[in-house]
């Protein structure tokens, strides 16, 4: 009783930092994953805390509560944060069929098969719309890529990766190019979306640190080495 008063005085944050493994903190830990949903916002090391103490207790794991985990996950490519969930979960649960397509949706992002993806996320509303913002999550990942390979995106390629087309595109294009520095220009077959420059689609821009080390760190060195 002394301990669950005193648990009650931390946040989920401090509990995890002070002892992750206290199995006394697990309802607290899933109760913070469905807040994570509910307010749209994410603690990797919270939820990764939660999957291993499943492993010591796999009694009291919730399908939901996991599931509900890894879509958190797929939000947050291109982190590793899938993968570092997905080892933690036993294989038999893995097995689980919305697992299974979870895993596939997964392997399709990470390839940049982005027309799969969203045919099979389109398949799996069930799954996928208890947690609000994912679409909006993987339409970032789908623009994130594109940047590293592209200077210029045809517009068919774009609506592709993130599954937006006609007048609901012409919107998605204008706040970006009043926020995001996207400009518009008109290609033999269709538009082009100019992206902004970065060290992947411009590599020039990248910087070399050996011109970049001061001259009078190099000179330090000298005596050093002598």
């Amino acid at each position: 009783m002394a301990n669950e008063q005193a648990a009650e005085s931390y946040t989920v944050e401090e509990l995890v930092a002070v002892n992750p493994y206290n199995p006394d903190i697990l309802n607290d830990l899933e109760g913070f994953v469905n807040d994570q949903v509910s307010n749209q916002t994410y603690n990797l090391d919270a939820n990764l805390s939660l999957l291993r103490l499943y492993q010591f207790e796999p009694e009291r794991l919730s399908v939901q509560i996991v599931s509900r985990i890894l879509i958190k996950a797929l939000m947050a490519m291109p982190g590793p944060d899938f993968s570092l969930c997905l080892f933690l979960i036993p294989e038999h649960v893995q097995m689980e069929e919305q697992f299974k397509t979870l895993i596939v949706l997964s392997h399709y992002l990470e390839t940049a098969r982005f027309r799969q993806f969203w045919d099979e996320a389109s398949k799996n509303r069930n799954i996928l719309d208890v947690v609000p913002g994912f679409e909006q999550a993987i339409q970032s990942y789908a623009i994130h890529v594109l940047s590293l390979t592209y200077q210029k995106v045809p517009r068919p390629v774009l609506a592709e990766a993130i599954n937006i087309e006609g007048l609901a595109l012409d919107k998605f294009l204008e706040h970006h190019i009043a926020n995001s520095g996207w400009v518009i220009e008109k290609g033999a077959r269709s538009q082009l979306i100019v992206l902004p420059r970065n060290e992947f689609n411009h590599p020039e821009l990248k910087k070399n640190t050996a011109e970049t080390v001061p001259f009078e760190h190099v000179t330090r060195i000298f005596p050093v080495l002598s």
